[in-house]
């Protein structure tokens, strides 16, 4: 009986067992080659983007808002009588913000006054005395002259006497008696003399006072005249106003303190002159230079804003180098740490006022370091001033007219006349200018 193949149950017909796994292996080697074609794909269109597009930028999230804080500080001890702003408020440079009791400013310049006014006064007793002491020198030698005749003639009488006194003429006591007149003749002969000779030295010790000068410009009333300028500037300190246009932060200071000079009362923050400090590690910065341009934007905004910038200086530390605490890396164990260098960035102008920035905000900052034909450090100094103010150059305005006046009040008629031909000389003698001037009679 001949063997044949039965159907199996339910009509299949039995497939070969080595059929299956050469169908399996054929889609997991697809789907391998499909795998590693993506990978390859990837890593290459990976490369290319590194190095036609990732190489020219370098980019930190490290990156933060920095600006000048500009603390407002009294020149003079004194007690709050006013606060003109306020924390967040807008001040305009020149605003006042603090004012200060101005009695004891006032009081010191009444004082330094009326030095000056005594001073001048003292000054004209010296030219003064230059001409009485020379009357008394002409005084003196006038009694030279008196001393001389009067031993001439004690001479001559001393002569007749003794050519009378051989005969008997004369008594021996009347001759005693001349001769002890030419002896008084003689001393005060030789009084006279030192009496012109101490005349002459007093002269000559009050003119070594006044010459080659004048009241007003004589070193007694330049000093007065200084204490002068000194209490009228200290009134006019009494008003401390805002160096810099910007916003008021960290007020302190309240009614009625009693503050020293120096004493931080409040800080002024100007916006507009903000910029970025990007915290970089020590590896990208082989590529950033000065000038680069920079792309920034804020979480404060979000991607949706935008800055642009560039780079302005690049730090000559890290961080850790200039801590308070800096680190001991010759001790114990040692654990290498990648070290940030800042990168100052500047802001451009207009977009801060469009989106103002604050202190202390977080920035995302792109640098784009394509072009490395710039330098890595400054060589050049700065060819104008950082930062400058003018709020302060004209509170001694009004001194110099204060000082002319107690001065012409006090020198007389006749010599205000000079001086005030001269007003001018005081600042130039302060300038390091010499002014020649004549001589002031003080009448």
């Amino acid at each position: 009986m001949s063997e044949q193949n039965t159907p199996a149950p339910g009509g299949a017909s039995q497939v070969s067992p080595s059929a299956a796994p050469a169908g399996g292996n054929d889609k997991r080697r697809k789907a391998l080659t499909a795998l590693a074609t993506v990978v390859v794909l990837a890593g290459a269109g990976w490369g290319a983007y590194e190095w036609l597009v990732a190489s020219h930028y370098e980019s930190t999230d490290n990156a933060y808002v920095q600006g000048n804080v500009i603390q407002i500080t009294p020149q003079i001890a004194g007690t709050v009588m006013s606060i003109g702003a306020d924390d967040t408020d807008y001040v305009k440079a020149g605003q006042s913000l603090v004012k200060l009791d101005p009695a004891d400013a006032r009081v010191a310049l009444e004082q330094a006054e009326a030095a000056l006014a005594q001073s001048v006064r003292q000054v004209r007793t010296l030219y003064v005395n230059n001409g009485s002491l020379a009357a008394q020198v002409t005084l003196r030698e006038s009694d030279i002259v008196k001393a001389k005749a009067d031993i001439a003639r004690a001479e001559d009488d001393l002569q007749r006497r003794k050519a009378l006194s051989g005969n008997g003429a004369v008594s021996k006591e009347e001759l005693s008696h001349a001769e002890t007149a030419l002896s008084n003749a003689k001393s005060a002969l030789s009084a006279a003399q030192a009496g012109v000779n101490a005349a002459r030295e007093q002269l000559a010790s009050n003119q070594s006072l006044t010459e080659g000068t004048t009241v007003d410009q004589h070193p007694s009333v330049l000093a007065a005249a200084a204490k002068v300028r000194e209490a009228y500037l200290a009134t006019q300190r009494v008003d401390i106003p805002a160096p810099v246009d910007g916003y008021v932060a960290k007020r302190t200071v309240q009614l009625g303190q009693r503050v020293a000079a120096g004493t931080p009362m409040m800080s002024v923050v100007p916006l507009k002159q903000v910029w970025v400090d990007a915290n970089f590690k020590e590896v990208q910065l082989r590529k950033i230079r000065l000038g680069q341009p920079v792309k920034l934007t804020a979480d404060v905004y979000g991607t949706k804003v935008e800055y642009t910038g560039k780079v302005e200086g690049l730090g000559v530390g890290t961080g850790a180098a200039f801590a308070l605490l800096p680190a001991q890396n010759a001790t114990g164990n040692w654990i290498k740490v990648v070290q940030r260098v800042p990168v100052r960035i500047a802001l451009d102008a207009d977009q801060l006022k469009t989106n103002p920035l604050r202190v202390g905000l977080s920035m995302d900052a792109v640098v784009d370091v394509s072009n490395q034909d710039g330098k890595m450090l400054a060589d050049a100094p700065r060819a104008a001033a950082l930062a400058q103010t003018h709020v302060y150059a004209e509170l001694d305005q009004g001194a110099n007219a204060e000082v002319q006046r107690i001065i012409a009040a006090n020198l007389g008629r006749g010599a205000a006349d000079g001086a005030q031909a001269r007003q001018g000389a005081p600042a130039a003698a302060r300038n390091g200018h010499h002014t020649p001037v004549s001589h002031v009679n003080p009448s």
